[in-house]
């Protein structure tokens, strides 16, 4: 059956004749030749490809691979290694070696400027960046079909209009300047992850290559027309297979590493599920050799109880089955919405009386004060002593006054003044003072408590104090 099927392959792939196996190697040696217009395709397709992984623009990218000139000192790589033709391997190793080098240092620049003068933010990397720092044992098997329909295309004129889709699967511009990138910003393990893809693309595409070119006829010139493969191609071999123990690791890591983060994104909603008023923002999950480092950001509409927080960690820890070491932010929020005004504004609330007598007003009342009647004049006939009128005082009001919104629908509680907000207070809702008082930024600040129990800071201008009335005692 092998046999049959080699007899088939022979056929298909018959050998060149010596001319035209000649016209390829010229053909080869020269476009891989690093003259002045290799090198401007490469600040070309190097600047297209940088601005590309910046802008996140897959179009741009797409373009700086159409004009890459790497994949020429690639092949040429491989037909060396067939032919044993040392001035090609020479040629096409520093073509390659050289161009891959100007476009790290290219890419190194641009990104450098874009940091300097701002013009899109790289607090986040884009997409097209991360989607080149983990390759997989995937990228190794495109960029061995790549190999073989680049060097099959160009053995066979009539398949020359197949060659700019090549450029776009292997993809060799972009890993090149991703490294570039990833020393400008300091993020050695994007730089690790983009050269060693751009590494397997090379190698494999250089041994595919070389393969298709041993099919096609060309031999070390020693060898003659055996059909014997050469030792520098099964050494090419080797080294392809012993690329796939770092990708298969790079893949095993990453296959993880999503499975923490979607295991611990589901524990996490569903925990802060029993929860009201408190939505989830972001989930960071790094794995230690001690457990997960899980990191969460919330919005809230009030401030976590430390007893909350120390409840989810152990939560966690069952649900998941290991060590977990947490971490919650949290950003106080409260959803507004200009066209539906707060329900409490609509309806009235509730509140205690204080002292019986006239409801307080937003104005501030006298207070009722006690005056002498006047004494009777004395005269030489006996009479009883005057004694005075007995006089009003007013009953005991609670220690802590209450207050009332004046000139504000919605004014915040904050923990402390000008710090974070932990509660809102709406018009006419009845709090109690306290006896903090702070001069911050310019106003006066009051400690107040709500009728949740929250105690913070509010601005004294949007406070009323309403004083009770007095009621006069019994004679």
């Amino acid at each position: 059956m092998l046999k049959k099927w080699g007899l088939k392959l022979k056929e298909r792939l018959p050998n060149l004749s010596t001319h035209e196996r000649g016209e390829v190697m010229l053909d080869i040696t020269r476009n891989a030749s690093p003259g002045f217009d290799y090198f401007l395709l490469v600040v070309l397709s190097g600047s297209i490809a940088t601005l590309g992984l910046i802008t996140d623009s897959a179009a741009v990218i797409i373009g700086a691979m159409l004009v890459a000139p790497l994949m020429s000192p690639i092949i040429a790589l491989g037909l060396a290694m067939v032919t044993g033709n040392s001035f090609i391997l020479r040629k096409s190793i520093s073509a390659l070696v050289r161009g891959a080098l100007l476009a790290i240092f290219l890419s190194f620049l641009l990104a450098q400027f874009n940091e300097w003068l701002p013009f899109i933010s790289l607090a986040e990397l884009p997409n097209e960046v991360l989607a080149r720092t983990h390759p997989s044992p995937i990228d190794l098997v495109i960029a061995l079909a790549g190999g073989i329909a680049a060097s099959y295309a160009l053995t066979n004129p009539k398949l020359s209009a197949a060659l700019p889709g090549v450029a776009i699967a292997t993809a060799l511009m972009p890993p090149v300047c991703t490294v570039g990138v990833g020393l400008a910003l300091g993020r050695w393990e994007v730089a690790g992850g983009a050269l060693l893809l751009f590494l397997t693309n090379a190698i494999a595409i250089s041994f595919a290559s070389g393969l298709v070119f041993f099919l096609r006829g060309f031999r070390p010139a020693a060898q003659g027309e055996k059909r014997r493969l050469p030792r520098s191609l099964w050494i090419a071999a080797l080294i392809t297979a012993v690329m796939l123990v770092p990708l298969s690791y790079m893949s095993y890591q990453l296959f993880r590493q999503a499975s923490d983060y979607r295991q611990v994104r589901e524990a996490v909603r569903l925990e802060l599920s029993e929860l009201s008023g408190v939505d989830l923002v972001e989930v960071s999950v790094n794995r230690q050799a001690a457990g997960l480092d899980v990191e969460i950001t919330l919005r809230t509409r009030q401030t976590l109880r430390y007893e909350q927080v120390v409840a989810l960690q152990e939560d966690l820890v069952q649900r998941l089955n290991q060590s977990v070491s947490l971490r919650v932010n949290q950003i106080f929020a409260d959803r507004l919405d200009p066209l539906i005004p707060p329900t409490s504004t609509l309806t009235p609330t509730q509140t205690a009386t204080f002292t019986p007598g006239p409801s307080p007003t937003a104005t501030s009342t006298r207070t009722a004060t006690a005056t002498a009647s006047p004494t009777a004049t004395a005269t030489n006939t006996p009479t009883d002593t005057p004694t005075p009128s007995p006089t009003a005082t007013a009953t005991a009001t609670p220690a802590d006054g209450v207050v009332r919104w004046a000139t504000q629908p919605v004014v915040g509680i904050y923990q402390y003044p000008g710090g974070p907000l932990i509660g809102l207070l709406y018009y006419g809702q009845s709090i109690t003072i306290l006896n903090g008082l702070q001069d911050y930024g310019g106003h006066l600040w009051v400690q107040v408590e709500d009728e949740e129990g929250r105690i913070g800071w509010t601005l004294q201008v949007y406070l009323v104090t309403v004083t009770p009335t007095a009621t006069p005692a019994n004679p």
